[in-house]
C-alpha cells in the first residue's frame, strides 16, 4: 500500500524536485501540491517535463483539506510560512520534512535574531535537524524533521566527523562558498537575471548570510561549547551546484591517512557522502542532479587541513535529502527514489 503524500509549495524549485523525485518512488503516491500563485493549473502545465508523470492540479494551501490528503508532509515553503501551518499538520498527526529554515535552530533567540519572530516555538525542542549520516537515530522516530539548508549540508558533513572526534581547532574554521543560481530560488530578483549573473562572479551576503548561524549551532553542540566560523558565499553563473572550500587547523599534526580513517569511520558505510581518494578533488558537474556529498582533502604542512566538498543544491541540498529524510522515518529503504547518478557533463 502506498503512502499519501503532498508537497507543500510545489511550484519553486526545491518543490518541483521532490515532485520529480517522488514521482519516482515505488511507495508514494502524491496526493496534493499546493502553490499560491499557479492555483488551479495542472502541474505537468507549469512544468511540462514532468508529462505524462503527474496530472494533478494545483492547488491553494488549505491545512485541513491537506491533512485528509496526505499521511505525509513535505513543506517547500518560505521562512515563517511554514511555522504557520505546520503545527496545524502536528496536530492531526502528520509526519512533517521541513525544508525552510523555521525548526532548524534549538535556540528560538538564534533564529530571532537572523530570521523573525517565532510563532511555534514550542516545536523547536522536538524536531530533529535532518543530516541523515548523522542524525539517523533521531530521524528515524521524529515527526518533524528540518532539512538543513543547502550550504550547511556542504560544511557541515565533512567538519561534524572531526570536530566530534576532537581533532581541529574551534577558532580559524573559514567556510568559502560558491553556489548556483537555483540557490536564489525562482521567484523573480534582479541580481538573479541572466545579464546580471552571466559572465559574472561575485560574493554576497558576507558576514551576514542566515546559514552562517545555522552551521555554527551545529558545529557548537559538536564541540560542547561556542564557537564562530567565517563563511562567505558566492553567485556563480551556473544553474545548480554547491562548491565549498573549508579551511581548517589540526589540534596536531596528522597525516593523510590519519584523517581518511576518520572519514571512513564515519561515512565508510553511508550510500550517499563519498570521499575521494588523494590527488582527487570534487567537482559540481560530478553531483548534479544526484543525492551525492562528494568531498577530498589536502594537507598544506602538517596542521592545515582543506577539505572540498560538491553537492547539488536542489537534489541532497534540499528535495533529496528531504526524500531521504521521509525513508528513514517510514522504515523505507534509504536509497528509494534517490539513486539516480550524476547527469554529467
Amino acid at each position: 500500500m502506498k503512502i499519501n503524500v503532498a508537497v507543500i509549495g510545489a511550484s519553486g524549485y526545491s518543490g518541483l524536485e521532490l515532485v520529480r523525485l517522488l514521482s519516482q518512488h515505488p511507495q508514494v503516491k502524491i496526493t496534493a501540491v499546493t502553490s499560491e500563485r499557479y492555483a488551479g493549473q495542472p502541474l505537468e502545465q507549469l512544468y511540462p517535463s514532468l508529462m505524462p508523470r503527474l496530472n494533478i492540479p494545483l492547488e491553494p494551501l488549505q491545512p485541513e483539506k491537506i491533512v485528509r490528503k496526505a499521511d505525509f508532509i513535505f513543506t517547500a515553503l518560505p521562512h515563517k510560512e511554514a511555522m504557520e501551518v505546520i503545527p496545524f499538520f502536528m496536530e492531526n498527526k502528520k509526519r512533517v520534512v521541513d525544508l525552510s529554515a523555521d525548526f532548524r535552530f534549538k535556540d528560538r533567540r538564534l533564529y530571532e535574531k537572523w530570521y523573525q519572530k517565532h510563532s511555534a516555538p514550542k516545536l523547536l525542542a522536538s524536531a530533529v535537524y535532518g543530516l541523515p549520516e548523522l542524525n539517523r537515530a533521531r530521524i528515524k522516530s521524529a515527526r518533524l524533521v528540518a532539512n538543513p539548508g543547502c550550504y550547511p549540508t556542504s560544511a557541515l558533513i565533512p567538519l561534524l566527523p572531526l570536530m566530534r572526534e576532537g581533532l581541529i581547532a574551534h577558532a580559524g574554521i573559514i567556510v568559502d562558498s560558491k553556489s548556483g543560481v537555483s540557490g536564489a530560488g525562482r521567484s523573480a530578483h534582479v541580481t538573479s537575471l541572466f545579464c546580471e549573473v552571466s559572465e559574472s562572479f561575485k560574493a554576497y551576503s558576507v558576514a551576514r548570510h542566515r546559514h552562517q548561524p545555522e552551521i555554527e549551532e551545529q558545529l557548537s553542540l559538536a564541540a560542547k561549547k561556542p564557537l564562530a566560523i567565517t563563511f562567505v558565499p558566492h553567485l556563480v553563473p551556473m544553474n545548480r551546484g554547491i562548491l565549498s572550500t573549508i579551511y581548517t587547523d589540526l589540534i596536531k599534526p596528522l597525516i593523510l591517512d590519519e584523517v581518511r580513517a576518520v572519514f571512513k569511520k564515519h561515512y565508510g558505510k553511508e550510500n550517499f557522502v563519498r570521499i575521494f581518494p588523494d590527488g582527487l578533488l570534487p567537482q559540481t558537474g560530478w553531483v548534479r542532479g544526484s543525492n551525492y556529498c562528494d568531498f577530498g582533502f589536502v594537507l598544506d604542512g602538517r596542521k592545515k587541513l582543506i577539505i572540498i566538498s560538491a553537492i547539488d543544491n536542489l537534489v541532497k541540498g534540499a528535495a533529496g535529502q528531504a526524500i531521504q529524510n521521509m525513508n528513514i522515518m517510514l522504515g523505507i529503504k534509504e536509497e528509494t527514489a534517490l539513486e539516480q547518478i550524476a547527469i554529467y557533463p
